[in-house]
C-alpha cells in the first residue's frame, strides 16, 4: 500500500502514457495529435497531481520512431498537443522521456532504467524513494521497483494481470481515481 499522506512537493510522478493518460491504440501506435485522446479523467487527474508532486515526468516506450513508423517530429507534436491539452485546466508535465529503441534491451526501453536515469540528470532533486510509477503493463511495474519507486498498476490495457502482484503496489481503475485517492487524503 502506498501512504497517500506522505506525498508532497518533494515526491515525483511518473508516467507511462499509452493506456495512462490517453487511450491505448492496441496493435498499434499513436502517429499523430488527432489520434492522441485523452482517457476519461485523465486532465483533471493531471491538475491534481500538479498541484501535489513536485515533479511530473512521462516515460513511455515509443518503438513506432524506431520501426520509421513515424518520426521523432510526430511525437513531439503528439506531446505539444497533450501539453495544451493539460495546460487549459492548469496541469503540467514537467518533462517526456521516451525510448525508441526496436529492441527490448535497449537501455532506455521500460522496465530498463534509461529513461529514469535521464530524469535523475535534468532533475538532481529526484529521490527515488519519494516516487510513484503509473502505468499499464508489467514492465512499468518492473521499471517502478527498479528505481525502487510505489507502483500503480492501471488495467487498461492488461486487465487480466493478477493482483495482488509482487511487482504492483496498488492496482486503480484510472488516474483519476488515483487523484481522488490522493486528493481526498493530502488536502485538509
Amino acid at each position: 500500500m502506498i501512504d497517500y499522506k506522505t506525498i508532497d512537493k518533494s515526491w515525483t510522478l511518473f508516467l507511462d502514457r499509452d493506456g495512462v493518460i490517453n487511450e491505448d491504440k492496441v496493435g498499434s501506435y499513436i502517429f499523430n495529435r488527432h489520434e492522441f485522446v485523452f482517457m476519461p479523467g485523465a486532465e483533471a487527474a493531471i491538475k491534481t497531481f500538479s498541484d501535489i508532486f513536485g515533479l511530473i515526468v512521462i516515460v513511455t516506450n515509443q518503438r513506432g520512431i524506431g520501426k520509421g513508423l513515424m518520426t521523432t517530429e510526430d511525437l513531439e507534436d503528439i506531446h505539444a498537443y497533450m501539453r495544451e491539452g493539460l495546460s487549459t485546466l492548469g496541469g503540467r508535465i514537467d518533462k517526456v522521456y521516451f525510448a525508441p529503441e526496436l529492441h527490448d534491451d535497449g537501455p532506455n526501453r521500460k522496465p530498463l532504467t534509461g529513461m529514469a536515469l535521464q530524469a535523475k540528470a535534468d532533475f538532481p532533486q529526484i529521490d527515488f524513494a519519494r516516487s510513484v510509477m503509473v502505468g499499464n503493463k508489467l514492465s512499468d511495474m518492473e521499471f517502478g521497483r527498479n528505481i525502487g519507486a510505489k507502483t500503480i498498476f492501471i488495467p487498461s490495457t492488461d486487465p487480466q494481470t493478477p493482483f495482488p502482484h509482487a511487482m504492483i503496489d496498488e492496482r486503480l481503475e484510472s488516474l483519476f481515481e488515483f487523484s481522488k485517492r490522493l486528493g481526498s487524503l493530502t488536502i485538509s
